[in-house]
């Protein structure tokens, strides 16, 4: 169809042909790729940690944990000051996209890898550094996007996952297990920090088609 818009528009634009049959014509829009997400199951893999581990490996799935607890955009999780997570209370001050502000909830397995990081692994890997920054790598510095897609990854591959993860992945499934599990949009909109509920409303096209799977493999007549 684009090419035959572009081909009458030059006919048209060119004398060839006195109206173009293109020009009312309204190309159809494109579907919009679902997000790709973990199973509960897949995501219980993930975020137990190997029985073998190091300050750093603490580091990493205290990582994990928090982004699957929140739904934080990897920046956001690797730019997280340290004085960012309230322990008592189990809420993290993010500041997202526009410089919007917003307060994200997280839980308990959450909270325990984070105190147990921020109280043990932490030090080890400041070595009497200073930072202000909640997760530094063994230079004492703030990480980097790139390197949290290599944790991720790895973790993934130590669990068995074969799936191609992305930090994205976990805060796709942190709104569809929500939605799944009965949250409302809203609160799920306020949590991820879109600007527009439309934004959110993907999610419930993912939990639509896992409906629509169940019902052809398990409805007699489907």
């Amino acid at each position: 169809m684009s090419a035959l818009k572009s081909l009458f528009s030059f006919l048209y634009t060119q004398g060839n042909i006195s109206t173009n049959p293109f020009a009312t014509i309204t190309p159809p829009k494109s579907g919009r790729t679902l997000p790709q997400t973990l199973s509960v199951d897949q995501v219980d893999r993930l975020l137990t940690a190997p029985s073998v581990s190091s300050p750093l490996t603490h580091r990493n799935y205290a990582m994990l944990r928090l982004l699957y607890s929140t739904g934080l955009r990897v920046s956001e999780l690797v730019n997280l000051p340290l004085a960012a997570c309230n322990l008592s209370s189990c809420f993290v001050r993010v500041v997202g996209k526009g410089e919007k502000e917003r307060l994200v909830p997280f839980g308990i397995p959450a909270k325990e890898s984070l105190e147990y990081y921020l109280e043990s692994a932490r030090p080890l890997i400041l070595k009497g550094r200073r930072s202000n920054i909640m997760f530094i790598t063994s230079r004492g510095k703030g990480m980097t996007r790139l390197r949290f897609w290599q944790i991720i990854r790895e973790a993934a591959r130590a669990a068995g996952i074969r799936e191609k993860l992305s930090p994205h992945t976990l805060r796709h499934s942190f709104a569809t297990h929500l939605l799944t599990h009965g949250a409302d949009l809203r609160s799920v909109q306020l949590m991820l920090g879109h600007s527009d509920i439309a934004t959110t409303q993907i999610y419930t096209h993912i939990d639509e088609e896992r409906l629509k799977s169940i019902h052809k493999k398990f409805h007699p007549r489907g």
